[in-house]
């Protein structure tokens, strides 16, 4: 993230469907508050009303015909509305922005599930978000024949993108690792198998010494006194 940018954090959490990164993340919140931060839980697609609205006709499973570029127009543009009225203004008051899936999504969804290109998707992407670009990304790792599993165990509905096909889901997360292989600096990658608890202490004490290293501007009295529990 660009210093001129945000004075705050911005933490994204990626995984693969039923990864369970949008359980994790009220947690990881409740234990920053606990530390006195200020905390903001937002997600993508939505996190505005104009976003949530882009998000129902983006999970519609009754939308079998929308075309790929379809969805990456829509993704970027609920993407743009989020960083300009959300993320941009919390980051600017010092907050720790916690969201539930950004631009990275975007790369392993439509780039390399989909096979549009990376090339293109990057420009569509520093277009919508100005460039911002995520201090720390939080990648819950899991197979997805064990996710998916998860989702109709948890009588969750599936959505437009849950319903694709098996190698549709196998190409994602490969193409995270890609993408963590790339930027190894930025990604935190969590094993994402276990139990809440399990994997909730994994996110803390991997995300604990990146807030230590990171929130110049947060408070680091909060973390020095303890925490990873």
């Amino acid at each position: 993230m660009a210093a001129e940018a945000a004075r705050g954090l911005l933490v994204t959490f990626e995984g693969p469907e039923g990864s369970g990164k949008t359980t994790q993340l009220p947690l990881v919140a409740r234990w920053l508050e606990t530390l006195h931060f200020p905390v903001l839980c937002t997600r993508e697609p939505g996190g505005t009303r104009v976003g949530e609205r882009i998000r129902a006709v983006l999970h519609d499973p009754s939308f079998t015909e929308m075309a790929p570029v379809t969805e990456i127009l829509l993704y970027s543009a609920s993407r743009a509305q989020h960083v300009a009225e959300i993320i941009r203004p919390a980051l600017a008051e010092g907050h720790i922005v916690l969201c539930d899936r950004y631009y990275d999504s975007t790369y392993a969804y439509q780039g390399f599930g989909r096979a549009l290109s990376l090339d293109e998707l990057r420009s569509i992407t520093r277009f919508a978000t100005g460039g911002l670009v995520p201090d720390v990304t939080l990648y819950l790792d899991l197979e997805p024949e064990v996710g998916l599993q998860r989702r109709l165990q948890g009588g969750e509905e599936m959505n437009r993108l849950d319903r694709e096909a098996l190698d549709f889901h196998r190409r994602v997360r490969e193409g995270y690792w890609t993408l963590v292989r790339q930027e190894p600096q930025r990604w935190l990658v969590i094993d994402a198998q276990g139990t809440v608890a399990e994997v909730q202490a994994r996110i803390r004490d991997a995300l604990h010494p990146r807030l230590y290293h990171a929130a110049n501007s947060l408070n680091r009295d909060a973390i020095e006194q303890g925490g990873r529990v």
